[in-house]
């Protein structure tokens, strides 16, 4: 007589070899002879850049001190970064008027997290305050002149808060404005259509450096007579102008990637041109062009260092401007070095949230 058996064996775990840190290490590391010794040459050659560079950054490196007395040649001088600090951070903004800024990036973090986290359900009040609200207070906080705030001219701003100012004030004014010219640029009318299309191409074939100088001398010049632009608002224009030309093209691309069906499915449910383009059309061709688009704001982040060219003292400007000082002469490289990690930092965060975005809002159809 036979013997079935109608119990499952339990299933055994893995072997050693293939799972956990040991698995990985092998499959990634060591799957083949020359994958071994690729393995070995890369650890070396990360072991000496490293070692060498944690040497000078942190273990030789001098933190204590006020002065370039206090630095030593064996290592990194981040006194100069010390005592610079708050120029680096605010640029010429009255110390004791410092409390201003910090409130307004306390403002715009609370407005950010609204919008950005799952947390909050219901994202019309934050984007009503952070397009709305925010800016008009903003003004009114780092400008000043008005509730007995102090007044405080842009020419005195600088450093890393002109920085955020002019990449955040740009990217919020460059998205909705080049979604508008992407829709005109594929508009049925011609004369939208030739003006959009006009605009784009002008705007991409000149370099932003030459957009900059155009806004800052030439904008003056179109205004009425006894009408002035601060310089802070000409640059403002000239780089929210220039990533609006290239929002545009990301969007549109984004556009001819949804397949027509889906807008015939939107006239056959009654829906008119815009009501498709809010409802269906737009949110899957954003979806879609978020890593264009987040990588378009990255790029506008870092060039902000070119408004150095009106004049405008940025967080590279005003780090290149203090290792003139005689006293610092020799500290390029320690305030290069800060510059770059800070920049790396906000560009590498927004390209983490675009990524756990683009997941977040994955249905099935990523190839």
């Amino acid at each position: 007589m036979a013997i079935v058996k109608t119990e499952r064996h339990p299933d055994l775990p893995p072997p050693a070899s293939e799972a956990g840190v040991i698995g990985w290490l092998r499959n990634n590391l060591v799957s083949s002879p020359l994958n071994a010794i690729l393995t070995v040459i890369s650890i070396y050659v990360i072991w000496v850049a490293l070692s060498n560079l944690l040497s000078y950054a942190f273990i030789n490196a001098n933190f204590a001190g006020d002065t370039r007395a206090d630095c030593t040649d064996s290592g990194a001088c981040w006194v100069f970064i010390k005592v610079r600090f708050g120029q680096i951070m605010y640029g010429f903004y009255p110390a004791e008027e410092r409390w201003r800024v910090d409130i307004g990036y306390v403002l715009g973090a609370i407005g950010l997290f609204g919008i950005l986290s799952d947390w909050v359900k219901n994202k019309k009040w934050p984007t009503i305050y952070m397009f709305a609200i925010y800016p008009v207070i903003c003004y009114f906080l780092f400008s000043g002149g008005y509730f007995g705030l102090p007044t405080v001219e842009t020419s005195e701003w600088g450093g890393l808060f002109l920085t955020l100012v002019l990449a955040s004030v740009s990217i919020f004014v460059a998205l909705p404005l080049g979604v508008v010219l992407a829709l005109g640029r594929r508009s049925e009318m011609p004369v939208v259509r030739m003006l959009c299309v006009g605009f784009i191409e002008l705007i991409r074939g000149v370099p932003l450096i030459t957009v900059l100088f155009m806004a800052s001398v030439m904008l003056p010049l179109f205004m009425p007579e006894g009408v002035n632009f601060d310089k802070l608002v000409r640059a403002l224009v000239g780089m929210s102008l220039f990533s609006a030309a290239y929002m545009a093209e990301v969007v549109r691309g984004g556009l001819q990637a949804i397949p027509k069906g889906q807008m015939e499915a939107s006239n056959s449910l009654g829906l008119g041109f815009w009501q498709a383009m809010r409802l269906i059309i737009l949110p899957q061709a954003l979806k879609i062009s978020i890593p264009s688009i987040v990588n378009t704001f990255i790029g506008l982040f870092k060039d902000t260092t070119l408004v150095l060219i009106i004049g405008l003292l940025d967080l590279l400007s005003i780090v290149k401007a203090g290792t003139t000082d005689k006293e610092w002469l020799g500290m390029a490289t320690e305030g290069y070095v800060f510059v770059a990690a800070t920049f790396w930092v906000f560009c590498f965060g927004m390209s983490r949230y675009s990524i756990w975005l683009e997941n977040k809002l994955h249905t099935g159809h990523k190839r």
